[in-house]
């Protein structure tokens, strides 16, 4: 079985987090959770790779963080959890645009054969 190279997904790890943070505010262990079934399995998204871009994207303006209480069953720790900003928007619709045109070169050198 062929396993997706972390360098060539490396620079998508921000889109795909920002996907996920488009539709509600998150928290890590959540977002891991939602990357790997929406990937079918096929990519595991490593806990200090998705902390690292949480950094980087809050830094850069992408996303903000905020702790949330305990679920009303009194059970569990504060979470901190994810929302994505404005900037992050638009920078999650600019990453988008390199994807499909990033395919669309790479897609000249693929082929069926061999």
């Amino acid at each position: 079985m062929v396993e997706i190279s972390s360098d060539v997904i490396r620079g998508y790890n921000d889109t795909m987090i920002l996907y996920i943070l488009r539709k509600a505010p998150s928290y890590g262990y959540e977002i891991s959770k939602q990357i790997k079934q929406l990937s079918d399995g096929k990519y595991v998204i490593k806990e200090t790779t998705l902390y690292s871009a949480f950094t980087r994207m809050e830094k850069n303006g992408y996303i903000e963080s905020f702790t949330a209480a305990p679920e009303a069953d009194g059970g569990g720790k504060r979470r901190t959890y994810y929302r994505i900003t404005g900037n992050g928007q638009q920078y999650y619709k600019e990453k988008c645009e390199e994807w499909n045109l990033t395919k669309e070169v790479v897609e000249h050198f693929i082929t069926a054969e061999e």
